[in-house]
């Protein structure tokens, strides 16, 4: 049925009647529709900072300096102004307008690294709703020369001397913990190798192999909860040290560490329950389990993330993978492990249909998003939203009319993104499906830098009248001048508010050109 878009005759209908059940928020979220970002100020004089994002709660604007050794925090504020007579959108605006200090009010500035060698890392940056902290991570380079391996660290995994993660109130900037790691490997790209889920943080070592757990307290300390790798049990290291009186030292060497023990033995029961006949058994044991048992006890842990307060989606995979900037050319596994029976509970290799179907129809529960989290808990994806299902449809029936190779190619495409990035992407209504259509090439939710055009980004109404609601153009107004110089673009959307940032910019250290996108 056709309803009036007019914002005053939704208001009317709000009065008179109530939304079903559990769809109050969806319905709000149809304002979104009249309130737009419909105004563009093109080049504004801001510092030259490396914007990062909104927190999920809109409160801060993190930014870090461009020597990557301070982090600044804005709070969003509003542009305000007085003019004679109507103040109608024909009216010019004044020169203020055109700074970035009428947007935002600088909160504070605090130097992160420790050392003159350390380094914040840019895209690294996880957020505690609930009690409004940020975690940071600095590090130093990547050691160019082999470091002492030991401790049972992998020699072919690259190695960086410190790796320090900050845990600040945002509030007043104070630092209220830190937590260091040295001679190790944390994937920090897009907060891969870490995942924050209400309290719990998880952070993996690719260097040690080890998955330490963490949680952030009230008074804002980190503390250990528990290392899953070399050990599972709190009690598992006491245990085996009482008993190596009885083990000599090279026995010793050759044991398994307690999560591959664990994953081993999960397989070899997999595959041991297949047949019931003794004589099938033994030949599906030597075809399935014992041909490839060098290659799954050479599988290394990838990346984490909570599915809920106890159970890990763990990916596993070649230690060649690690390293490799497309890690579609080599094999990976998805292990669901549960850290208070210490048990692997499912496996599944990343080109498993079973996997997949459960990826395509309950998605957001990869998300992981944490219970105090409002707004995330609104992002549209394939399991919640018919048109983001429908797109995924159509690709899927595309691969499938194939052969099937391509079909399994498909499947390993889409299980890729799994374990996902923790808070990866923008709860802005804007990217909501429901409500607007766009480019997902040119822009989309998910935090990643894209291609940047010359062409404004077009978001159009998703119901009738199908009408173009507002445009987000990066870079300056008239165009780039050099159109072989190559650009880059990322857009970072306010949480809940009709506004905007657009930063473009080129791979040679140039100032960025940022645009603010605004409702008038």
């Amino acid at each position: 049925m056709f309803r009036s878009h007019n914002v005053v005759t939704r208001i009317f209908d709000r009065q008179i009647s109530s939304p079903p059940p559990g769809a109050a928020v969806h319905y709000a979220r149809r304002f979104y529709e009249n309130l737009v970002p419909n105004f563009t100020i093109y080049e504004v004089d801001c510092p030259d900072h490396l914007f990062r994002k909104f927190t999920d709660d809109g409160q801060y604007l993190i930014c870090f300096s461009r020597n990557h050794q301070k982090l600044i925090v804005y709070r969003p504020s509003w542009l305000s102004y007085s003019c004679k007579g109507d103040c109608a959108s024909s009216c010019d605006l004044p020169p203020k307008a055109g700074r970035f200090e009428s947007f935002f009010t600088q909160l504070y500035s605090v130097s992160l690294p420790s050392s003159s060698n350390e380094l914040i890392c840019k895209d690294f940056f996880l957020y505690m709703e609930s009690n409004r902290y940020g975690l940071f991570a600095t590090s130093t380079a990547q050691s160019p020369e082999p470091t002492p391996v030991g401790g049972g660290a992998l020699l072919s995994v690259p190695s960086i001397e410190t790796i320090t993660f900050h845990l600040l109130r945002l509030e007043d900037g104070v630092v209220l913990d830190q937590r260091f790691f040295h001679h190790d490997f944390i994937n920090l790209a897009h907060n891969s190798g870490a995942f924050l889920y209400d309290d719990l943080l998880a952070i993996v070592s690719l260097r040690y192999q080890t998955l330490h757990i963490l949680q952030i307290r009230d008074s804002g300390n980190l503390v250990d909860v528990r290392a899953i790798g070399t050990y599972c049990r709190e009690d598992d290291e006491l245990f085996l040290n009482s008993h190596l009186q009885n083990i000599n030292e090279t026995t010793v060497g050759c044991f398994h560490s307690g999560l591959k023990q664990r994953l081993l033995s999960f397989i070899f029961r997999g595959m041991w329950n297949e047949e019931t006949d003794p004589t099938l058994r033994v030949q599906g044991l030597k075809k399935k389990f014992y041909f490839h048992f060098q290659d799954y006890v050479d599988l290394i842990i990838w990346k984490v993330q909570f599915l809920d307060r106890h159970h890990l989606l763990i990916k596993f995979g070649s230690v060649e993978g690690v390293v490799s900037r497309n890690t579609d050319l080599h094999p990976a596994f998805f292990a669901v492990y549960n850290m208070e029976t210490t048990e692997i509970i499912a496996f599944y290799q990343n080109s498993a249909d079973e996997l997949y179907l459960l990826f395509e129809q309950f998605y957001d529960h990869f998300q992981a998003t944490s219970r105090n989290s409002y707004t995330m808990n609104f992002v549209s994806s394939h399991s919640n939203n018919m048109h983001a299902r429908e797109q995924l449809r159509c690709v899927k029936n595309k691969a499938s009319s194939s052969l099937q190779l391509m079909n399994l190619q498909f499947v390993k495409k889409m299980l890729a993104s799994l374990p996902s990035n923790c808070q990866s992407q923008s709860p802005s209504p804007y990217f909501d499906q429901s409500l607007f259509r766009f480019d997902e090439k040119l822009i989309s939710a998910t935090d990643r830098h894209r291609q940047s055009t010359d062409h404004p980004i077009k978001f159009i109404l998703r119901r009738q009248p199908y009408t173009l609601k507002f445009k987000i153009k990066p870079g300056p107004e008239a165009g780039c001048i050099d159109s072989r110089t190559k650009k880059i673009s990322s857009f970072l959307f306010h949480p809940f508010l009709p506004l905007a940032l657009s930063i473009q910019q080129t791979l040679y250290l140039q100032p960025a050109v940022v645009n603010i996108h605004f409702r008038r």
